[in-house]
């Protein structure tokens, strides 16, 4: 049994990036190993039911997978000095919808950058790929790892959205989220304030392990964002940096408030995210109805490790994108709306004003028939509501 805590990922990695970043901020010990180590093949995926990271494996022997699931498990072992979750109504609802945002939203920009520009990007995907997939591998078993693994990846950036009628919007789109985010942070050294939330970590999925490492966004974040630049490499130390008289401060906005720049960075989840979010709901809800024999603790397809139960339509800036519905996405939601529905009458008042403030009420609002659970470390389906 392992003696530290073990993260099983890859440098490539999006979601391990949440995960590895957290890891780092709440100092705690733990070794990194790639998904291509023949442990992980051998002893996680049996247990995980299928090939998919980041994983865990906890000092105590427990195997926690999903990010999401890995920051709750270790949030809950220890009070912390600075806790990703926040302890106030706002500061925690924010901090869900931004971890939604982080892991999800933007993964069109994402993977745009990384598999549309083979010309600056191959030899460094082949080797990264190399190294997550195939460390001990000869160069045609890392030949052949790869071309695997991107012809799948080339696949699930167009199930995204990106398209050659969507590229430049995307392209817009990202820049802007840049800028927003970018005049947050020459305010903050945070999503919140003094220190490192879920928000955050959500974030840094995207902004660290596709867009701060694959070279074309890593340059136009470095020379058009470097206040983002900077966030991303905070985030990846156990320090935070001395960037402005009030680093080393790990308070957050104080009375749970929430600045204009940041108000401005939820207007703009309105106007990227929310409409998928929208479609797909709808999508899942028609889709529940046609599952008439579906059972509680299932997922209703024949692949117990499968992502998606179908594809949408929706309007994105000015034209139509069909992306994939993952039931993963609701789950995300789902704790957002949690944290909303266990704050008082008068703290839901509040998140409700800065949500519709902000062009967000609905997100508080959309259900989908069947809640989506966690069991067994997969995502299915619970009872009707």
């Amino acid at each position: 049994m392992s003696t530290t805590n073990q993260l099983f990922g890859m440098p490539a990695s999006l979601y391990t990036a949440k995960v590895r970043s957290y890891l780092i901020k709440q100092q705690i010990p733990f070794v990194e190993r790639v998904v291509g180590d023949t442990y992980f093949g051998e002893k996680i995926v049996p247990v995980v039911g299928r090939f998919i990271m980041p994983v865990v494996e906890s000092d105590e022997g427990d195997i926690v997978q999903d990010g999401a699931d890995i920051i709750d498990y270790f949030e809950a072992q220890q009070p912390r000095s600075t806790p990703a979750i926040p302890g106030t109504a706002v500061h925690r609802a924010v901090s869900y919808l931004f971890e939604s945002f982080g892991g999800e939203g933007l993964l069109r920009p994402a993977m745009h950058y990384r598999w549309n520009f083979d010309d600056r990007h191959l030899a460094f995907l082949k080797n990264d790929f190399c190294v997550g997939l195939m460390p001990n591998g000869s160069a045609q078993e890392c030949e052949a790892a790869f071309e695997f693994a991107s012809g799948q990846m080339r696949k699930a950036t167009q199930s995204f959205g990106v398209t050659d009628a969507s590229i430049p919007l995307i392209e817009a789109s990202y820049a802007e989220f840049l800028k927003l985010f970018s005049a947050h942070l020459s305010e903050s050294n945070y999503l919140l304030g003094g220190h490192a939330t879920l928000g955050d970590f959500g974030l840094v999925s995207a902004l660290y392990a596709h867009l701060a490492r694959d070279p074309v966004p890593a340059e136009m974040m470095r020379t058009t964002a470097p206040e983002v630049s900077r966030w991303v490499e905070r985030m990846n130390s156990p320090q935070s940096f001395v960037v402005k008289p009030s680093d080393g401060d790990p308070q957050l906005f104080a009375d749970d408030g929430i600045p204009c720049t940041l108000k401005a960075m939820m207007a703009f989840i309105a106007e990227e995210y929310l409409p998928e979010l929208i479609a797909h709901t709808t999508f899942a809800n028609d889709w529940l109805s046609q599952q008439t024999d579906l059972k509680a603790g299932t997922n209703g397809l024949d692949d117990p490790g499968r992502r998606f139960i179908g594809r949408t339509e929706f309007e994105w800036r000015g034209i139509t994108l069909k992306t994939t519905v993952m039931p993963y996405r609701f789950y995300l939601l789902q704790r957002l709306q949690d944290s909303v529905v266990s704050a008082s009458e008068h703290e839901q008042q509040v998140i409700r004003a800065l949500f519709e403030e902000t062009g967000l009420i609905e997100m508080l609002d959309l259900r989908t028939h069947r809640r989506v659970e966690r069991v067994n470390h997969l995502e299915v389906w619970g009872s009707e509501s």
